[in-house]
């Protein structure tokens, strides 16, 4: 593709229709449809809409752990998606490895750095509290500072064993002393989630939040857990977090009718779940919330803006003249298909939004 091009009769996310001229690697314009002067022009037709890169909170993008692993851009931009945040497969021994991996690809890349210094390479990484090393941790983010955004900690039984919640108080202990928020995967018990909510504090992320196990945010009866309520008051962010085994739909239609939306929709992405289901993709994971009754704004919102506030980077979820180019273009598409969560229930959606390309730094690709 050519330095110069137009992304011409495209929608924007206000309604509005419009061609976005990029010069190299920048957006160098927003002018009325059919207007736009570049060496190339991509005409949309009003087809398609645009908005700033969608942006992964949850992913994992280390393919050398097993299971827990995939390729950057196949995940990446490939997908629609122009910045991916690897959730915690690497702790202090591999996050240069991740960094590396990092220059052979396209999609933008950060990270949250996992507690543990051996990261995923097995995955009850928190059962052997020798391997909370904060002086390894620390050195990890001296050295990539610009690449780590917070610490993950994976606080569910078959990852701490018999160590309850103490993995997670020793998180924060090191989230204080590192200024940096933690993203807690939270699942079954023990330890009891409660005691998790506890912990917590604003900025923060809860991901996993609509996860349909018995050790969820929501009593029998389907109301919202006081300690969970007190911790969003106290501004812990609600992360979607889909993966294998962590999204109901059952429990996403409770959080809704108590008005306890998503801050940002993730996917929790690796290989077996992006091609054997049930995540797939972020426009599937997305499509899903459509059905759930959600705005399209609210949705993409969720992948855009509010990604861009948590990590502070407000021009990610923005298109603004003079920024470096991120950006996605997508449909929606009126047509039936079959949704799946986590739990193996089934829904059929009438809408789903399809990809129809990217600009990665300033790179055009279709999807």
């Amino acid at each position: 593709m050519t330095a110069n091009f137009v992304l011409q009769n495209v929608k924007m996310m206000d309604g509005n229709t419009a061609d976005i001229v990029l010069k190299d690697g920048r957006i160098a314009g927003i002018v009325s449809s059919g207007t736009g002067v570049g060496e190339k022009i991509i005409d949309f037709k009003y087809k398609v809409y645009v908005s700033s890169g969608w942006i992964d909170m949850h992913v994992h993008a280390f393919p050398e752990f097993d299971p827990y692993g995939d390729d950057i851009d196949e995940i990446g931009y490939k997908a629609g998606v122009t910045t991916i945040i690897d959730a915690g497969s690497t702790g202090a021994d591999r996050i240069h490895d991740l960094v590396s991996s990092t220059k052979k690809s396209k999609t933008n890349v950060l990270a949250f750095l996992n507690i543990s210094r051996i990261g995923l390479k097995q995955v009850d990484e928190l059962s052997n509290l020798s391997w909370l090393d904060e002086e390894a941790l620390k050195k990890a983010i001296t050295e990539n500072k610009d690449f780590i955004v917070g610490l993950k900690a994976r606080i569910s039984n078959s990852v701490v064993g018999s160590n309850g919640v103490e993995p997670l108080k020793i998180a924060r202990r090191f989230s204080k002393d590192t200024d940096l928020p933690l993203m807690v995967h939270i699942g079954s018990g023990p330890p009891d989630i409660n005691e998790v909510l506890t912990l917590l504090e604003k900025n923060d992320v809860i991901t996993h939040y609509l996860n349909g196990k018995s050790n969820n945010l929501f009593d029998e009866t389907g109301i919202p857990l006081p300690k969970f309520l007190e911790a969003i008051k106290r501004g812990v962010h609600l992360d979607v977090g889909h993966g294998n085994a962590s999204f109901s739909f059952q429990t996403a239609e409770q959080g809704k009718d108590f008005g306890i939306r998503f801050n940002t929709i993730s996917t929790d992405v690796y290989r077996k779940n992006r091609l054997k289901g049930p995540v797939y993709s972020m426009s599937n994971v997305l499509t899903k919330f459509l059905c759930l009754g959600y705005s399209l704004k609210d949705v993409i919102d969720a992948v855009t803006i509010n990604a861009a506030s948590w990590l502070n980077k407000p021009s990610l979820g923005r298109i603004s003249e003079g920024d470096i180019a991120n950006l996605t273009l997508f449909s929606v598409e009126d047509e039936a298909v079959n949704l799946l969560d986590s739990e193996g229930e089934e829904r059929r959606a009438n809408q789903r939004i399809a990809v129809k390309g990217v600009v990665i730094n300033g790179e055009y690709f279709e999807c």
